[in-house]
């Protein structure tokens, strides 16, 4: 099989990719990771734009695929780091006594029940940052402690995270992401 080294650039997103031709590819394209490099492999006869769009497109395919494929945080884990985000933020008053993750939770971030303690997390927020799912704990804790709904108590409770509104605003890109895919 002939196959040549066109060129390297770094993607998007800082990943740095190999494109390599082939004379025994004459329709498809393929990407492999090599360390953490792309090597994308294209038919000889592609254009370099086109090259470009594709290698991109798999590269984001790509890391999204890894980032699903890391170990998830079980649900210990998670009633540990909402223990230590209650201590830390609401000085151990909400004290839950479960904290897991669901999957059937699709509309909603997370919920609390108050009188049971208790914590669910959606299975959607496992690829997002750690910041991001901590300010969703918080918030489901201060529902633990706060009776007022979202009221002023609540709301002095959960701006207790210093990166809370930050937080909402990725959550509201992401709730548009999901139900807009055509503009993400």
């Amino acid at each position: 099989m002939a196959m040549k080294n066109l060129r390297e650039f770094d993607a998007a997103d800082g990943t740095r990719v190999r494109i390599v031709s082939s004379t025994r590819r004459n329709k498809s394209v393929g990407a492999k990771w090599d360390g953490e490099s792309v090597v994308v492999t294209v038919p000889e006869w592609m254009d370099a734009g086109t090259q470009t769009r594709h290698a991109e497109s798999l590269v984001r395919k790509m890391q999204l695929k890894r980032r699903r494929s890391r170990p998830r945080a079980s649900d210990v884990d998670l009633a540990a780091r909402a223990a230590a985000l209650d201590a830390e933020y609401l000085g151990s008053r909400a004290q839950p006594v479960s904290v897991r993750w669901v999957t059937n939770q699709n509309h909603r971030w997370a919920s609390a029940t108050r009188f049971e303690k208790s914590i669910r997390l959606s299975h959607r927020l496992q690829p997002m940052p750690g910041w991001v799912q901590d300010a969703v704990l918080v918030h489901e804790l201060a529902h633990l402690v706060a009776d007022d709904g979202h009221g002023p108590r609540f709301q002095a409770l959960a701006g207790r995270y210093p990166r809370m509104q930050e937080a909402n605003a990725f959550l509201d890109g992401a709730a548009f992401a999901w139900a807009n895919p055509e503009t993400a």
